[in-house]
């Protein structure tokens, strides 16, 4: 018999799949969430959950868990930083905007992930073994990176090296839901996605899923995922991802390095690698000195490359957002409020001969708000160090029992989890140094995912005892 519980269910991981897709026109009264796929599976499993929960006459949310209690107090927080911040807030108004309706906006956005997304992901986990969280999480990742990954081989083949007879049969991907084929001119490749730092935010997300078919698998396919994020990785040209993406690889292999179970397999993958890459070193040098000189010039953010206008962007923007924090370092300006403050603090040195400031953030008649880049010095300016301080703990927290659970196990599939969620949060937590948006998905069902297995410790202590 098919239940409510199947129906949610089936929704969130057809989510899950859909997490990359983000290049269609959407609701336009979803705001951020507008052109996200996978918000509408999460929000129509969330309104199934909810009539479940009625029928039942039971809400199932981890309220005894502290993280979890964190959150719903970092989120009451943002709205007793705004109270404290009402006058100026009901004064604010800027890009046809009023203060009032930008915080309402940012609210439904932080509550969207953080307690509606949260909730669901929590209730689907909950009576999941973990073995069937491994199988079932990674098992729909990789159908959807698959997706992704032909896509961008087929992209890639008329982008970067101009094989334009492919261009039609790239087309008929847009008969797929929520694919829409736009091309970028400067030889790069977003697959899916709509933009190419979008697709090293997924490619971020969905790493540590794909490293982990290395340790549970014995087949010599087991390396496929992880090569296909690094093929993604390397032709978006995405910076963040190209930085994030090594991170996380990093953290596995040094992990794997310090289990006695798999050292030796690192020791043998690591010298591989060199091998194969000593042997394209000989055969095309020039290439891949190339190749590397423009990796690192794109991370270079003092040079006068095509990457500076966009990192003086980046960069004056979050120093604006520490100016509007040294003003009002206990309370901030009030969720959503920044951008009313922050267009009296733009440095010189980001500003000056800059079409980004002139056409779009200084233009009132774009509506959309210049964005942070940054999610902690947003909160620092916006919810002040209170705000901030919890929203960092709860990073922190994340990564912390995700590597002390995984010490203490002895179960392979709980400590492969557990793996996972470390290098999750890592490179997520990491990459809300470049975003400054509370949508990101891997963080929110990893927490739930997460909370699963503090729940799943407490009874195996009570059990022993």
């Amino acid at each position: 018999m098919i239940t409510l519980r199947h129906i949610y269910t089936l929704l969130f991981f057809a989510g899950l799949f859909f997490i990359p897709f983000n290049n269609f026109e959407g609701l336009s009264f979803l705001g951020e969430y507008k052109n996200e796929a996978a918000s509408y599976f999460f929000l129509i499993g969330f309104g199934i959950l909810c009539v479940d929960s009625v029928l039942k006459g039971k809400i199932n949310l981890p309220y005894r868990n502290l993280i979890f209690q964190l959150v719903c107090l970092f989120i009451l927080w943002t709205i007793i930083a705004t109270l404290f911040n009402l006058p100026t807030v009901l004064d604010s108004y800027y890009k046809q905007t009023s203060g009032i309706s930008r915080f309402v906006r940012q609210f439904i956005s932080l509550t969207l992930s953080a307690f509606v997304f949260l909730s669901l992901f929590w209730n689907v986990v909950r009576k999941m073994s973990l073995e069937q969280i491994l199988r079932t999480f990674r098992t729909v990742i990789l159908a959807g990176l698959i997706f992704a990954f032909v896509y961008g081989v087929i992209e890639t083949a008329v982008v970067v090296f101009g094989v334009g007879q492919l261009l039609p049969i790239l087309k008929l991907f847009e008969f797929f839901p929520f694919v829409n084929v736009s091309l970028d001119n400067l030889g790069r490749i977003s697959s899916v996605t709509y933009e190419v730092p979008s697709l090293g935010n997924y490619l971020i997300t969905i790493s540590a899923w794909m490293f982990s078919y290395i340790i549970t698998e014995k087949s010599k396919l087991r390396f496929i995922p992880t090569l296909m994020v690094l093929f993604l990785m390397l032709f978006s040209g995405s910076r963040t991802a190209l930085v994030n993406v090594t991170l996380q690889l990093l953290v596995f292999l040094t992990a794997l390095y310090f289990s006695t179970e798999y050292r030796q397999q690192v020791i043998r993958l690591v010298q591989a690698s060199l091998l194969v890459f000593g042997v394209l070193f000989i055969f095309n040098a020039k290439t891949i000195i190339n190749v590397a000189e423009k990796k690192i010039e794109s991370l270079d953010f003092t040079k006068k490359t095509e990457h500076d206008i966009s990192n003086r962007t980046r960069f004056g923007m979050q120093y604006a957002s520490l100016q509007i924090f040294k003003k009002n370092p206990i309370t901030g300006v009030g969720l959503g409020q920044e951008t009313y403050h922050k267009i009296y603090e733009y440095p010189n040195w980001a500003t000056r001969d800059n079409w980004e400031f002139e056409y779009r953030y200084k233009n009132q008649q774009i509506t959309s708000f210049p964005p942070t880049y940054n999610i902690y010095t947003r909160l620092l300016s916006e919810t002040g160090i209170i705000g901030f301080g919890l929203f960092v703990y709860i990073v922190y927290l994340c990564i912390s029992t995700s590597r002390k659970l995984g010490t203490k196990s002895l179960n392979e599939k709980e400590k492969a989890l557990c793996l996972i969620l470390l290098i999750s949060f890592i490179g997520l937590g990491v990459n809300w140094l470049q975003t400054d948006f509370f949508r990101q998905y891997g963080v929110w069902f990893c927490m739930a995912i997460l909370i699963k297995l503090i729940e799943e410790r407490k009874k195996s202590i009570q059990t022993v005892s």
